[in-house]
């Protein structure tokens, strides 16, 4: 009976996940050199993991020799793990706007090229619209003097960069970026 008891007891513990599993989330975004993109957004409270690769394009396992050269259709692009208790999808975009420059056409300070571009990579309905809705409130509240042309886009695949370029700024606490955190507030 002991050992019933006991087997019933591990089962019961392998059937309970992880309560920050359950709400850990996944987000694939785009808004220029992912160098100083990743380092502001590992920051925000409630984001738990980032790598930056590359997303949006039709060569597989692109590497950043590949994606730099402007012609594989990769942006390069942070994906990013978070629990949607303590930062919501809208939140996390949000931020994401305040990083970098979502007027902008390929293009975020001197890097330009699509690989540069702004987007919003999508993995499900619900993602796709909270992205719409983030960036009509964005539109509206016109901190940005020209409109938001960031793609909202279904994602399909993310590659991974190589090793030296995860947590490069942290790597490289002088290394290139960007970005920075406007402060604005799109929701007054």
């Amino acid at each position: 009976m002991k050992k019933i008891l006991l087997i019933l007891l591990l089962m019961s513990n392998l059937t309970h996940a992880d309560p920050n599993e359950e709400n850990l989330q996944s987000a694939y975004l785009a808004g220029g050199c992912y160098w100083g993109l990743e380092d502001l957004i590992r920051k925000i409270p409630g984001v738990s993991d980032t790598n930056v690769g590359f997303s949006g394009g039709y060569i597989k396992n692109a590497s950043y020799k590949d994606v730099t050269k402007g012609d594989t259709g990769h942006a390069e692009s942070i994906e990013i793990k978070f629990d949607s208790n303590k930062l919501s999808y809208e939140g996390l975009l949000f931020n994401f706007f305040k990083m970098h420059n979502p007027t902008t056409i390929n293009q975020q300070g001197n890097d330009k090229g699509t690989q540069y571009r702004s987007s919003i990579f999508y993995i499900n309905e619900q993602q796709k619209k909270v992205a719409l809705n983030t960036i009509d409130i964005v539109n509206k509240s016109n901190e940005w003097s020209k409109p938001v042309i960031t793609e909202v886009v279904p994602f399909t695949n993310f590659y991974p960069a190589e090793e030296s370029h995860q947590n490069y700024i942290l790597k490289n606490p002088d290394g290139y970026s960007c970005h920075f955190v406007r402060k604005f507030d799109f929701t007054k």
